[in-house]
């Protein structure tokens, strides 16, 4: 995938993961840029979300990602705090940028010190380029497959996205590392205000096991060199590069065989919606029966129940793959013929809750003992 015009990409083995795969990359803009960010709500942040937070605050322009894999960087102390904070600068002199133009990142196992050496001693070996694949592939860590989308606006201008996540993925900001770049000129202002919106509608609404990582965080970065757009088309096509980028990372959820996806509509508010739907995406009871095809429909029942969205059960209209299993009442249904229907890669449920205009929709994949053995085995 070719990034948009003035952003070059690279990645390169520095010997962070013991696997020896790709584990640092790189993300450049030939031009600063606005940008917007969002971190994550867990308590036990890594240094590179706290920093990050800060150059936002500072409202400085960036030019740069730095992202190294196998390594969280959380939980290390001061040292964890310096480490960061050198791979920034070390980032920033191959670059010939401030280091307050490098925005950071690390993902992996927490309470490991990060050995900075090793990425100072890779990052020249990093070739930058358009293409995408090679930082796609370098930040991964648990996933099967890179994770990229793009749209291209009307006037040309393009919005490219990539991220990486395929466990301790929950809401509460996003579960992942997510990166969307675009050559349009967008005032930081209009962009800050914005993206929030798109990150709750869209990385906002994943879960695979309902646990939010401490590495957590979305970017939205703009250099203009394409020129000015239109913003209804802009931030149509940023909403459509992150739902893609949410799907991908909940269908490559660790051990899943299925994509999960929860549409809610009636309820009072959009808001009571999405939290309706992340409720049945996440529930270990209702995934366990997604993976084994069966049509247990009272599991859907109980987990718009306990989500706290008013509804009143005689009132409620649930579908499975189609099939209507309760609207007012029990119905009829042919369950071996329901259960052959969510054998299929996509498993959709469908609520109607009838007490208002509010719609919303989450992703979430089955649970399997995929899952448990890759959690189980995850640092032995």
């Amino acid at each position: 995938m070719t990034l948009p015009n003035g952003f070059l990409a690279g990645a390169t083995k520095a010997g962070i993961k013991p696997s020896g795969k790709t584990d640092l990359a790189l993300l450049v803009s030939q031009a600063p840029c606005t940008w917007a960010y969002t971190g994550t709500s867990n308590k036990a942040a890594a240094p590179c979300v706290t920093r990050n937070r800060a150059l936002l605050e500072a409202d400085l322009p960036v030019q740069a990602i730095v992202v190294n894999a196998g390594n969280a960087n959380c939980a290390t102390g001061q040292v964890g705090v310096s480490t960061n904070q050198r791979m920034a600068e070390v980032s920033a002199a191959q670059l010939g940028l401030a280091d307050s133009s490098i925005v950071t990142a690390s993902t992996g196992v927490i309470g490991v010190p990060l050995p900075v050496e090793k990425i100072e001693n890779g990052l020249p070996n990093i070739t930058l380029a358009p293409n995408l694949e090679p930082f796609a592939l370098g930040i991964m860590t648990t996933d099967l497959v890179p994770k990229t989308a793009s749209v291209t606006l009307k006037n040309g201008v393009k919005i490219v996205g990539v991220c990486k996540g395929s466990g301790m993925i929950a809401p509460n900001m996003a579960t992942m590392l997510a990166y969307i770049v675009s050559d349009a000129e967008v005032p930081q202002f209009e962009l800050r205000a914005k993206f929030l919106q798109i990150v709750q509608r869209s990385f906002n609404q994943v879960t695979v096991d309902t646990d939010t990582s401490t590495n957590d965080m979305a970017l939205l970065l703009c250099n203009g060199l394409a020129g000015s757009v239109d913003l209804l088309e802009f931030w149509q096509g940023v909403e459509d590069v992150a739902v893609s980028l949410a799907k991908q990372l909940a269908r490559d959820g660790e051990g899943a065989t299925k994509l999960l996806t929860v549409h809610v509509q009636g309820a009072r508010s959009d808001l009571e919606a999405r939290v309706a739907a992340l409720s049945v995406a996440a529930s270990p009871l209702w995934k366990s029966a997604v993976y084994g095809n069966d049509p247990n429909w009272g599991r859907i029942m109980m987990a718009i129940g306990k989500s706290g969205a008013e509804f009143i059960t005689e009132e409620v209209q649930i579908a499975l793959q189609g099939t209507v299993l309760f609207d007012h009442a029990v119905l009829p249904f042919d369950r071996s013929k329901v259960s052959q229907a969510m054998q299929a890669e996509e498993v959709v449920v469908l609520v109607d809750l009838r007490q208002g205009a509010g719609r919303g929709t989450a992703w979430g994949c089955d649970l399997t003992e995929g899952y448990v053995k890759i959690n189980a085995e995850y640092t032995t």
